[in-house]
């Protein structure tokens, strides 16, 4: 019961953020939406997480880690599996822009591996592991 509370709390206060983000940094002063049309998505931008459709590949969170110093900032751990410990953490970005829009990631080739890991600068069974549901051939 206390994890299942906690994980709701994470992901309450993660629509608050945004929703603060969104009135008092991106300045859609006027928004005021009921948490329907925050359920249906209603608001301007998105806020996409690692491992959703469009950001399939979860490995990307090591750049956020490095970037922000979540470790050391927050004490949010990563383990091997891009899993976050505590468990009841979120992770995502913000896009502020009127036309943005959730999307998936289609399936991809062998041509799109080796090109994404030649500019991540890993091997392509490390791309393919981590995109392994976006294959569009047997690995």
């Amino acid at each position: 019961m206390c994890k299942a509370l906690a994980d709701r709390l994470s992901e309450a206060f993660a629509e608050e953020l945004h929703e603060r983000v969104r009135l008092n940094f991106w300045g859609y002063t006027s928004e005021s939406l009921s948490v329907d049309a925050l359920h249906r998505i209603q608001y301007e931008g998105i806020r996409p997480a690692p491992g959703y459709p469009c950001q399939p590949d979860l490995s990307e969170m090591r750049t956020l880690w490095k970037l922000l110093d979540v470790d050391k900032n927050t004490g949010i751990h990563l383990t091997e599996s891009m899993a976050m410990h505590p468990t009841a953490s979120v992770c995502g970005l913000y896009f502020a822009h009127s036309k943005a829009k959730y999307f998936a990631v289609g399936k991809i080739d062998k041509d799109q591996i080796m090109d994404y890991a030649a500019r991540k600068g890993v091997s392509t069974e490390e791309v393919q592991k981590w995109l392994s549901q976006c294959l569009r051939f047997e690995s």
